[in-house]
């Protein structure tokens, strides 16, 4: 990321970093990776003692509900009807675009006079560097970008209920990441049957395919993610498809259940009972 390059310093904590990993592969009998674009970063030699199992999420518990109501901070009530723009991350940083969605928001908030955004999300950093002026990056961002403080609401961490409230009245979910691990947050998301937004990034790529499950956009390109909310928007009876086929993909591939017997495959207790599955 130009924005925020690696310094001598960057390069030399994420080598340290790798040494706890392989220090790991080389002495595990099997690995497991959530994503086959983490899989593939390792060395070759230790790769095929790697099985790719995402963990998976709850369906039966992140799904559609169009009777949500979302509180905000003001004390105003947003639904599914209302147009929303949704983004979210454990901690607003770099890593997860959130120095790119701001500058989309002003664009957006130019172009879209009767939308609100709704993000959350900690000021704390979660994997980069934490920056060295003292501020957080939503106070660096605010001081840089020109938006509409009555539209845009930061809803700080939520308890899960909220969170999901936050995924159900979401008329576009935008996720963005630098290649990296990927959210849980992307994948309940779609089990929501959110319109995600998402970056054209690795291991992205494996859950949303453009026109198909999702949108994909530049990660550094503002204007394709404003013109992405636009779309979400003009063609929201037409994206329908794009979400129930998000949710049908996720349901297919990305539940506990599935990650469950995975793991019991893996390890070999396929048709154990709980009590031995809970005592590995």
């Amino acid at each position: 990321d130009p924005t925020f390059p690696n310094t001598p310093d960057d390069v030399l904590r994420i080598r340290t970093k790798n040494m706890i990993n392989l220090l790991s592969v080389n002495s595990c009998d099997v690995g497991v990776s959530p994503t086959a674009w983490q899989k593939s970063l390792y060395p070759k030699e230790y790769q095929d003692k790697i099985s790719v199992i995402h963990e998976g999420v709850n369906a039966d518990i992140v799904k559609p509900n169009l009777k949500a109501e979302l509180t905000l901070p003001n004390g105003k009530t947003l639904t599914a009807k209302d147009k929303v723009i949704t983004f979210g991350v454990r901690n607003l940083e770099p890593y997860r675009g959130f120095h790119v969605f701001m500058h989309a928001v002003e664009e957006i908030c130019k172009r879209q006079k009767d939308c609100h955004i709704v993000i959350f999300g900690g000021d704390g950093v979660s994997y980069g560097r934490k920056p060295t002026n003292g501020k957080t990056y939503k106070q660096m961002l605010l001081e840089k970008v020109n938006i509409d403080e009555s539209r845009v609401h930061f809803m700080g961490r939520l308890p899960y209920q909220e969170y999901l409230k936050v995924l159900q009245i979401s008329s576009a979910h935008v996720y963005l990441t630098v290649p990296f691990v990927l959210s849980w947050s992307v994948i309940e998301a779609m089990a929501a049957e959110c319109l995600v937004i998402a970056s054209d990034t690795p291991p992205v790529k494996e859950v949303i395919e453009h026109g198909k499950t999702g949108l994909l956009v530049d990660f550094f390109s503002v204007t394709e993610i404003a013109d992405a909310v636009d779309k979400a928007f003009k063609n929201a009876k037409s994206l329908k498809k794009l979400r129930s086929a998000a949710r049908k993909f996720i349901i297919e591939n990305y539940t506990a259940d599935q990650s469950i017997k995975q793991y019991e495959a893996l390890i070999g207790v396929e048709g154990a009972n709980k009590q031995d599955v809970d005592s590995i």
